[in-house]
């Protein structure tokens, strides 16, 4: 699939393009609460970007660029997710490398139990990740005994994919064999049936099924209880947010703007994010972003996400703090419960 040709936006052409949209007024670009609050305690805000998987479902932190500026943040720095920073994306945010940054919700968890400096600030969206297999299994039910691909132990598919099979009575230790291979390896791997499932988020999902690599047997945008939490969540240094209570939220609602967007018009969303130089087709990010349900991010609770995730993870061992206490430690809901207010469809 070819790339259209996108000339770049002028900051006034992006801005004049969302007013013609109509969606200005639903994305409260200028509130009058806003223009009464002060302005940010810095005018630099540092974001987690992952070049390396380039993961499209955290498309609206990308696409928030220019709100971020009308913000007040004169300096918008996108900083690379490194291996040795941590395991994911909330460990780079905790260890005070980014300042705010989406993450998977297991992630989020995984990073405070290790002490890392984080807390939870929003809820993004709800499920994109999708379970593929090869043709010999039919359901989630027929992986015990079976070869799941890993990225890294400890990474969010192993996390995540541990959760899934022990709440369908499936031991993640001893009732299937983990196989730890690079991202790039794992279709020719399910292909050949070398192994028998790997867990995708988009854009690889969408790669997979046009190149018909095996097919779904779990999809957590429509398949029970999955559908009903948060997958991917905003989080920010705890460090940061303590000093900075007013860029936290100013930085918080361009991001949530931002996931309106990608809901009232993935197109511009689609050209926005291109814009920004981010290495996806233009045509596959319009996909992803009409087909993530962005605009529920109002009508779920975040912290039913984290103590849902907290109980299973703990019981697996994968955390070792209470569940309770280590909930009760990262949430940081002022600032959502602020804008949700604010931010009335």
């Amino acid at each position: 699939m070819n790339t259209p040709r996108l000339n770049p936006w002028t900051r006034r052409e992006f801005l004049g393009r969302l007013t013609t949209a109509g969606a200005i007024g639903a994305l409260s670009l200028y509130p009058e609460i806003a223009a009464a609050e002060p302005p940010p305690e810095t005018t630099s805000i540092n974001i987690v970007l992952d070049p390396t998987f380039a993961i499209l479902c955290y498309g609206p932190q990308y696409v928030a660029t220019e709100m971020l500026k009308l913000e007040g943040f004169t300096e918008v720095n996108y900083t690379p997710y490194l291996p040795d920073q941590g395991p994911n994306d909330a460990n780079v945010v905790g260890i005070g490398s980014a300042d705010i940054s989406t993450a998977w919700a297991g992630d989020l968890l995984t990073a405070a139990d290790n002490q890392d400096s984080v807390v939870g600030l929003s809820g993004m969206h709800l499920g994109c990740t999708e379970i593929f297999a090869h043709e010999g299994i039919r359901s989630f039910h027929d992986l015990r005994g079976k070869k799941i691909a890993l990225y890294a132990e400890g990474s969010a598919e192993h996390v995540w994919f541990s959760m899934m099979l022990s709440y369908i009575g499936i031991d993640p230790q001893r009732e299937v064999e983990w196989v730890i291979r690079s991202y790039e390896e794992w279709g020719e791997l399910l292909a050949a049936g070398k192994v028998d499932a790997v867990m995708l988020w988009p854009p690889d999902s969408q790669i997979f099924r046009e190149q018909n690599i095996g097919h779904v047997i779990l999809n957590t945008t429509t398949d029970r209880p999955w559908k009903d939490y948060y997958c991917c969540v905003i989080s920010g240094n705890r460090d940061f947010v303590a000093s900075n209570p007013v860029a936290t939220k100013r930085a918080l609602r361009a991001m949530l703007k931002a996931t309106d967007l990608c809901a009232l018009d993935p197109k511009l969303a689609a050209r926005a994010l291109i814009a920004t130089g981010f290495p996806i087709d233009y045509d596959r990010a319009v996909k992803v972003f009409s087909e993530i349900p962005y605009a529920q991010w109002r009508e779920y609770d975040p912290e039913d996400t984290l103590r849902f995730f907290a109980l299973r993870m703990h019981k697996l061992g994968l955390i070792k703090q209470s569940p309770e206490d280590l909930v009760d430690e990262i949430a940081d809901w002022r600032f959502l419960n602020e804008l949700k207010k604010e931010l009335k469809a």
